[in-house]
């Protein structure tokens, strides 16, 4: 009697490796990602870091994994990371290329949401195989941001010949390809810094101002205020708008110009600028009515020149 079919091991440690990886910058991006893909039975092998804080950062996401010059990173793996700031990256894929560190058939992908493929032309021209997959997501630089990306959307620019291979790699790590054309990869990554950077710049702002105003726990009064928020603004866009400029309470923003010149000036140019916005957006969906849009304006005008006249 035949003896029943060995079941597939579940553990990734149980299965052989397919790509050893490499990583180029231990900010908090790479070693996340290399984590991840750990998890789905690729190999870590080296990583590279200057800064002590990129050293530990490396040695608690991806123990036992030597940190190594960014050429010894190249010589050791298949598949490379470079997960360096966006205006360092040009300089570094040239800096690999002249050095002789790039190999022909090595799978180089980086992970900054401003470029595309283009940026890595001269790894291309020496056999590499360019991947650009920006993961649209905050990271902590701690293994929490291992689990956060499950489900998390890439934004993915790659060769046609390596879509399979780019849509592999981020399922692997738990994530959702969206596909963004080269020309469209600044557009998209202002995008995304306008809505998640800004965001934690003015919930800041307003953890401040509610201190001020001597409220003891800003983060929870303003948890379910700004989830019920973002909720709102995902599903409905701009019909989600409330607040005193949506419905044209010109007295009330006043009075928060006023306020905020007292108390926080450093914080009135930027109200100003998000209630233009907002207003315009409410009068364009028929939200704020004409007849008290006027008087608004009025207002904004008028706290963007230091009060009335």
């Amino acid at each position: 009697m035949n003896a029943p079919p060995r079941p597939e091991p579940t553990d990734p440690r149980d299965r052989p490796a397919r790509l050893t990886v490499g990583v180029v910058g231990a900010g908090r991006v790479g070693p996340a990602l290399a984590a991840s893909l750990a998890l789905a039975g690729h190999r870590p092998v080296a990583v590279s870091g200057v800064s002590e804080a990129s050293v530990r950062r490396a040695a608690l996401m991806l123990p036992d994994v030597p940190v190594v010059t960014p050429a010894e990173v190249l010589s050791r793996s298949e598949l490379v990371l470079l997960t360096v700031p966006d205006d360092a990256l040009p300089g570094l894929v040239e800096g690999l290329v002249e050095t002789g560190s790039v190999r022909p058939g090595q799978l180089l992908v980086h992970t900054s949401g401003r470029y595309g493929t283009k940026v890595l032309d001269p790894a291309l021209r020496a056999g590499a195989l360019p991947l650009a997959l920006h993961p649209a997501m905050t990271f902590t630089g701690t293994p929490v941001d291992v689990q956060r990306l499950a489900g998390c959307a890439f934004g993915v620019t790659a060769p046609e010949e390596l879509r399979l291979a780019a849509e592999a790699l981020v399922i692997e790590m738990g994530g959702e390809p969206e596909w963004i054309r080269e020309e469209s990869r600044p557009l998209y990554h202002a995008a995304l810094a306008l809505g998640a950077n800004h965001l934690v710049t003015l919930v800041a702002e307003s953890m401040e101002l509610l201190r001020e105003a001597g409220v003891e726990a800003p983060d929870r009064m303003l948890g379910p205020l700004l989830g019920a928020a973002l909720d709102n603004a995902l599903r409905s866009g701009d019909a989600a708008l409330t607040g005193p400029v949506a419905r044209g309470d010109a007295g009330t923003v006043a009075a928060h110009v006023s306020e905020l010149r007292k108390h926080a000036p450093q914080t009135v140019a930027g109200y100003l600028a998000m209630a233009r916005a907002t207003a315009d957006r409410a009068l364009a969906h028929g939200l704020l009515k004409p007849e008290l849009a006027e008087d608004l304006l009025g207002v904004l005008a008028d706290g963007a020149e230091g009060g009335p006249r």
